[in-house]
């Protein structure tokens, strides 16, 4: 259906954009030729690489075709708003049309430059998200640790190996107690992002580095990606959970699998069998890529849990969108009965959408603190 929808927006801006334009017949075809071939960028990837998650070309070429893709988006967005804003006019009083030429085309330069800074505040290093999180009756011992959450880091060429190196880097330099990546650490096969990956083998924490698989490792076998991140010093959590312990002091670390992963022949999410065993009054902290089902996490013990997938809705508005996919959660903190949620905006994203307006990326902070209330 994506791929459906993508030739509706692209037939919309050919219908509305390009034949009313002042312009030769001849442009106007090449100009609807070139928006059909940007709205099928991702069906040319699966045609070209049997895959649209994971383009194997140059970097530079990933970013101007991610451009370009982004640019069609915002000009169908901004030429659906112009022709809705005409027809409310119209409506209410008789006016000069606003849907002229010149208004057009002054969509497309502004959707040009809006996604071009779009792309750019994407494809940085994200900047650290300090968080305060209040966990009722915390032991004293854990009260201040520290944990890290990497998410969605989407490792590609998009977000290659200088750009990992430098995300190891600044998660190392807050020296953290503990290190968690909540899913979708890579976009490839494993002999595509062998090169990519070897940075996450740097990455250095006093109580581990632990991670759960997100949607896209399914995607690509998951089963081989979880040797390779376990053999690059990871510990990898499949519908069970680790103990650490800081000041003498126990935390339980649980982590569940991705809904898709039945789909791929994997275990589906088993909250019950992640938290079998865990001694009680420990706390625990769930490591789950997708927000969803967090009220159920919350009833059957968990103080803490943190998610990904959401991508904090990528461009200011459209999260409010996004969020009715995710059960209502998109990006932040939400307290759900006892528990807290973190739903970070992602570390990175899918290359095949790569742009960010107001929601920033982020390597996240989070400092236990205890509160005293039940």
């Amino acid at each position: 259906m994506f791929h459906v929808y993508t030739l509706a927006g692209a037939l919309y801006l050919i219908w509305r954009f390009v034949l009313p334009l002042p312009i030769a017949k001849t442009w106007c075809v090449i100009r609807a030729m070139v928006l059909l071939g940007v709205s099928q960028y991702h069906a040319l990837q699966i045609l070209t690489f049997g895959t649209m998650f994971s383009p194997e070309m140059p970097r530079i070429l990933v970013i101007l075709l991610g451009w370009a893709f982004c640019t069609f988006v915002l000009l169908a967005v901004f030429t659906l708003l112009l022709d809705v804003c005409n027809l409310v006019i119209k409506a209410i009083r008789s006016a000069r049309s606003l849907a002229t030429a010149r208004n057009r085309l002054g969509a497309a330069a502004f959707a040009v430059l809006l996604s071009g800074y779009g792309v750019h505040q994407a494809i940085q290093v994200p900047p650290i998200k300090r968080v305060s999180v209040e966990i009722p009756n915390l032991p004293r011992g854990l009260d201040g640790m520290r944990i890290v959450q990497l998410s969605d880091l989407h490792i590609s060429r998009l977000f290659d190996a200088p750009w990992t190196e430098d995300v190891v880097a600044k998660t190392n330099a807050l020296n953290a107690d503990l290190v968690v990546i909540t899913g979708d650490l890579i976009d490839g096969t494993p002999e595509a992002r062998q090169h990519d990956v070897k940075a996450l083998g740097g990455l250095r924490a006093e109580l581990g580095v632990i991670a759960i698989p997100g949607n896209h490792e399914y995607y690509f076998q998951e089963g081989r990606w979880r040797q390779i991140f376990e053999q690059l010093g990871m510990k990898v959590l499949v519908n069970e959970h680790a103990i650490v312990a800081r000041n003498q002091t126990q935390l339980a670390v649980a982590g569940v699998t991705d809904e898709v992963a039945s789909n791929y022949r994997g275990a589906a999410p088993d909250l019950g069998q992640a938290i079998t065993g865990i001694p009680e009054r420990t706390p625990i902290v769930l490591l789950k890529h997708r927000p969803q089902s967090a009220r159920e996490s919350a009833e059957a013990g968990v103080s803490l849990q943190l998610s990904g997938h959401t991508h904090g809705g990528m461009i200011l508005g459209l999260n409010h969108i996004a969020r009715y996919a995710n059960d209502g959660y998109i990006s932040g903190m939400y307290q759900v009965g006892s528990m807290t949620l973190y739903v970070s905006n992602g570390t990175a994203l899918w290359n095949g959408f790569p742009i960010r307006l107001g929601v920033p990326p982020e390597i996240t902070e989070l400092t236990l603190h205890s509160s005293q209330q039940p």
